[in-house]
């Protein structure tokens, strides 16, 4: 049976049709929900340290939720994009083992489904800027996730089925192996939603395994197989994760944000973030709230 994979749904951000030029060029890009986008005319690239993809007509692209990229338009770009939240009840992302930027080529019915998406969802643009550092503020988000909850049931239903469609278009079992649960062993699979789900907890290995009632060191062994992190590594990225969030959508003091996210002392809550992406929290919150609107 594959009824766990409909227990995710997406919450819709933005959806629009937009021509970019030089302008959109933008560094460090973090965002807290998903963007697809479709190309149909003009060159663009998205990138980071790992990957580099060329925006060309004719493909559709992903980047997962809290996966840092690059975005830029050496001259012209027209681009349908999707951005969403995703929700599950056990806090497990559907890309929870491949957070990488994504290039699928587009379908006619990929396309027919963009372009019945912004239909359906019309004024869900960017009217503000095309900067993320703009847009990616707590009230913003607050807006458009009104409009979600004025939206007609047949409108919502219709509008979760279409990012399902598409979403599942880069759910490739061979490029996810570790997304099968036929291939994680049920403990595994409980431990990772536990996490999840217990963040703001103290987390230990030591309980973790009790938990299962498995001995420590093969628990950690098992857990690094088939997640391919040790389990302190898991538990730190998916705190931080929740911390890039609420810096994100919230005004929290930084101590607030770290008892929420299961750190005893602030300092080491700075030094795990900084360590997992490569910023200070204060770094991290400047680029996302402190642009003023253009």
């Amino acid at each position: 049976m594959k009824k766990r994979l409909l227990k995710h749904s997406f919450s819709l951000l933005h959806v629009d049709h937009v021509d970019l030029n030089v302008k959109w060029n933008y560094k460090n890009v973090l965002s807290p929900y998903y963007r697809l986008y479709y190309i149909d005319e003009g060159e663009g690239f998205v990138y980071n340290e790992q990957q580099r993809l060329k925006l060309e007509p004719g493909y559709i692209y992903l980047i997962p939720s809290f996966t840092m990229c690059n975005l830029s338009c050496p001259s012209f770009l027209s681009q349908y994009f999707i951005q969403f939240f995703e929700e599950s009840p056990d806090g497990i992302s559907l890309f929870q083992n491949n957070r990488s930027l994504i290039k699928v080529q587009a379908s006619h019915h990929d396309i027919s489904n963009v372009k019945r998406l912004l239909e359906i969802n019309p004024g869900r643009g960017i009217r503000r800027s095309d900067n993320p550092k703009v847009y990616e503020k707590n009230n913003f988000y607050r807006e458009y996730q009104e409009l979600n909850n004025l939206q007609s049931n047949a409108v919502y239903m219709e509008t979760q089925g279409i990012i399902l469609q598409l979403v599942s278009r880069f759910l490739n079992a061979d490029r996810y192996p570790l997304n099968n649960p036929n291939t994680i062993p049920s403990k595994v699979l409980d431990t990772i939603s536990y996490i999840q789900l217990n963040l703001k907890q103290s987390l230990t290995i030591s309980f973790l395994a009790k938990r299962v009632n498995q001995n420590q060191d093969y628990f950690s062994r098992q857990f690094l197989r088939y997640t391919g992190e040790r389990p302190l590594n898991f538990i730190h990225e998916k705190r931080i994760e929740r911390a890039q969030y609420l810096i994100a959508t919230t005004n929290m003091p930084f101590t607030e944000i770290a008892s929420e996210t299961g750190f005893d002392m602030l300092p080491y809550f700075s030094k795990i973030f900084k360590r997992v992406t490569g910023i200070t929290p204060n770094k991290y919150r400047q680029q996302h709230q402190s642009v003023n609107t253009i």
